[in-house]
């Protein structure tokens, strides 16, 4: 089975060819928008943990070395703690196009701009010569999420996207889940479809140790937002029920790890995967894209209205209300299920096949309203240390 995508020269595919215009830290964000705006292919992003978050930096380099990725012009100020050059030495040993603007070494923001904008015009330029060739759908790496959860979540939309999962796997393709708070109270279901025993342990470590991070006095790990409340959600162990169906049934190959020196790559091989990280929308879907992830699955009963600028998203409800009002925000009506006019397995398929309609150039709707959302979430090292986590 394939799909049509951008081989690049470290052998990976990209399933988008996106000039990418980081800055380095928040104080260049102004200058890296305007170096990228309404030039063709380029999106521009950043961070907002300031100068000296070096926490950050293994994520900057994941999504810089995604594989939709084209090139990489980064922005500095020029006096930020995370220095660009390491940065750029990593970007470029996986043979993309990384320039730096260093907008005092320049000297004038003006003039950075008009430098920077030359610089990106010419890497959108390579870009746009570069055609999708065919492609194995074992290059193909899928992340599956799922935020605004409701009842039809668990009951429609995770359990096609589980669907979906298993077909990817059954055809060689890889599959990541992350939000592991989203798994207290299912973790040993996952435990039991673990490959062999250090996975099984590596699964309830996930677990374990997400529970330790709100251990902390003053937070609670009984939450359920608003909208997981008028959706009918009742517990935690409900919502944790219901949110990994969209894990599937094949077995759990590994756990990637996230740490504030590194991101763990999606390995090469065939499997279902599951991902350490945090269960913020945008920033979990910023780990999977740091992780390799080329498009990720979305599921939501409420509704959702934004994209992502490194792997696009193919957002699925179950809701038949979300979809009447919000079909021009979701990709994939699973509501169907809910209405009884079709069945999960049905659906799953659908899902499988705009996967990989979107891995061959289909415009995602998030991407045809221009939606190109970022975040990074940082880790506290002082939490990190004194709930003795990330030892490995």
């Amino acid at each position: 089975m394939q799909f049509q995508g951008y081989v690049r020269k470290d052998g990976r595919v990209g399933v988008r060819n996106t000039v990418l215009v980081l800055a380095v830290c928040d104080c260049g964000e102004p200058a890296a928008r305007q170096m990228a705006e309404g030039i063709p292919g380029a999106v521009s992003v950043t961070h907002y943990h300031g100068c000296i978050a070096l926490e950050v930096v293994p994520t900057i380099v994941g999504v810089c070395t995604n594989p939709n990725i084209h090139g990489v012009v980064l922005v500095v100020m020029g006096c930020e703690g995370q220095r660009p050059e390491p940065m750029a030495e990593q970007i470029a040993k996986t043979g993309k196009p990384v320039r730096i603007i260093n907008i005092q070494e320049i000297g004038n923001t003006r003039r950075a701009i008009a430098r920077g904008r030359a610089v990106v015009t010419a890497m959108a330029q390579d870009a746009a010569a570069e055609r999708r060739v065919d492609v194995d759908i074992s290059k193909l790496a899928v992340g599956v999420k799922c935020g605004g959860s409701d009842t039809t979540s668990g009951i429609a939309a995770n359990p096609a996207i589980g669907v979906m999962s298993d077909m990817m796997v059954d055809a060689g393709a890889r599959v990541v889940m992350i939000e592991p708070i989203e798994a207290v109270g299912a973790e040993e279901e996952l435990a039991r479809r673990a490959v062999n025993d250090a996975v099984k342990n590596d699964i309830l470590r996930w677990v374990g140790d997400e529970e330790k991070r709100w251990t902390v006095p003053g937070a609670s790990i009984d939450f359920m937002c608003g909208g997981n409340v008028l959706g009918g959600l009742t517990t935690l162990e409900e919502k944790s029920l219901g949110a990994v169906h969209k894990s599937g049934h094949r077995p759990v190959s590994g756990v990637l790890k996230v740490r504030p020196d590194y991101v763990q790559q999606v390995p090469d091989r065939a499997g279902f995967y599951l991902q350490e990280g945090i269960h913020i929308e945008l920033q979990a879907m910023t780990y999977q894209a740091a992780a390799g992830v080329n498009i990720i699955v979305f599921a939501t009963g409420r509704g959702g209205s934004f994209g992502h600028a490194i792997s696009p998203i193919v957002k699925v409800t179950g809701h038949p209300e979300t979809w009447e009002r919000m079909s021009e925000d979701m990709d994939v009506n699973a509501s169907t299920i809910m209405e009884g006019l079709e069945s999960i397995q049905s659906v799953g398929k659908r899902i499988f096949a705009e996967v990989l309609a979107v891995a061959s150039g289909k415009s995602t709707k998030g991407e045809e309203l221009g939606f190109y959302n970022f975040n990074i979430w940082k880790q506290d090292p002082r939490l990190e240390a004194l709930l003795g986590l990330n030892k490995e």
